[in-house]
């Protein structure tokens, strides 16, 4: 594939870092794109996604499906020749773990009632 053929991403992080950029081939799909951001995500930070499914990846306001590819995702005002395209991921983590902290914190309540009948 020609070199000007490909895509250069470099995805922004919760605290204004950035991770790359890379160039993609426009045949990549979102998920193969959320696989590298995992491996390259520093490990120095307080968030860290555990795998591709923790992190959404958002580009021009919409939240990119992972059977999408990269060509099918750019947006077509931003295609600038040998431009960076700047995406954010965002690390979400899975909802089987929320749910399980959410039924932590909803311990039973006792409900102490008290009355005076003067």
């Amino acid at each position: 594939m020609p070199e000007e053929d490909l895509v250069e991403l470099k995805f922004r992080i919760y605290d204004g870092s950035d991770i790359g950029p890379f160039r993609y081939s426009p045949a990549s799909t979102v998920a193969m794109v959320k696989e590298k951001i995992v491996t390259e995500w520093p490990k120095d930070k307080k968030i860290v996604p555990k795998g591709a499914n923790d992190v959404k990846l958002i580009n021009a306001g919409k939240v990119l499906e992972n059977n999408k590819t990269v060509g099918q995702c750019r947006v077509p005002f931003g295609e600038l020749p040998r431009g960076v395209i700047t995406m954010h991921a965002v690390v979400q983590p899975s909802l089987a773990k929320a749910k399980t902290e959410k039924k932590v914190d909803e311990a039973p309540r006792k409900s102490i009632c008290s009355c005076s009948i003067l």
